[in-house]
């Protein structure tokens, strides 16, 4: 079945949706829809364009606040574990929404269709991320909203709305990057807590996580070799001018390297 809409236009519309189980449920469809078009070949969904919004809709709660400002628990207490997995629900929901708003922003952008497929596969995943983390809230008896989060997760996005190499810089080889090298240390936490179903569902996202920053390289690559630019002081020139603060080792040296970014991309920018 042709779908009336472009898939920049079903980028907007996910953007513009505020609830996050409602904004995954349209993610997962537009996903499903475009990779029946690209499997299918006979009935092609255009790439098109489309108007984002700077910031997403988002919904009442969570209250988000300075990153100073939000409460700290101790992660060893069942009240810690819960506020963690608010603050990964918190991610991966602006994770949806970074992901879409690459399609929707620079759908003018000349790529191959490729580009399209990874941030649409990217995108979709982190749909499944956000509800893995939101079932075991409720499984606490807490819910998404239920405790303030991080009101900075979208300052990279709007930094960038005009700089495609920047924001492939600095949110999925930054800031995706650096879910590498603390979700082992999650995991491990929820592990002495012989909480085996959180444990299953960091696993997921760790594994796919790798994925996501692979795609920042691999384009962050693409581009740079189209314009002739050598990518490793283009890449520090750019978090630099867009990243706040050095970047904070210990680094997965091991997850990195399989995301196609080398130590010394990273190494020459830590704190």
């Amino acid at each position: 079945m042709t779908s009336p809409m472009t898939l920049a236009q079903m980028a907007e519309a996910v953007l513009r949706t505020a609830d996050g189980r409602e904004k995954t449920a349209l993610s997962h469809k537009y996903a499903a829809l475009w990779r029946a078009s690209r499997e299918d070949g006979a009935t092609p969904i255009e790439v098109g364009t489309a108007c984002p919004p700077l910031s997403p809709a988002r919904p009442v709660k969570p209250e988000l606040l300075s990153p100073r400002d939000v409460p700290k628990r101790k992660p060893g207490t069942p009240e810690g574990r819960i506020a963690i997995l608010h603050a990964i629900a918190h991610i991966e929901l602006n994770a949806v929404d970074l992901h879409w708003d690459i399609i929707a922003r620079f759908s003018h952008v000349p790529f191959p269709l490729g580009f399209f497929d990874d941030w649409v596969r990217a995108a979709d995943e982190e749909s499944k991320h956000f509800n893995l983390m939101c079932d075991r809230l409720e499984a606490f008896g807490s819910h998404y909203g239920a405790l303030p989060a991080h009101a900075g997760m979208w300052q990279a996005a709007e930094e960038t709305v005009d700089d495609l190499m920047g924001r492939l810089a600095v949110v999925p080889m930054v800031l995706e990057a650096r879910g590498l090298d603390v979700t082992p240390g999650m995991i491990k936490l929820f592990q002495q807590a012989k909480d085996k179903d959180t444990v299953a569902a960091l696993d997921i996202i760790y594994a796919e996580e790798v994925g996501h920053v692979s795609y920042g390289s691999k384009w962050f690559h693409f581009l740079c070799g189209r314009e002739n630019l050598d990518p490793k002081p283009v890449f520090h020139e750019l978090v630099r001018k867009y990243f706040h603060g050095g970047l904070k080792p210990p680094f997965n040296d091991e997850k990195r390297a399989e995301a196609g970014i080398p130590p010394d991309f990273y190494w020459p920018l830590a704190d």
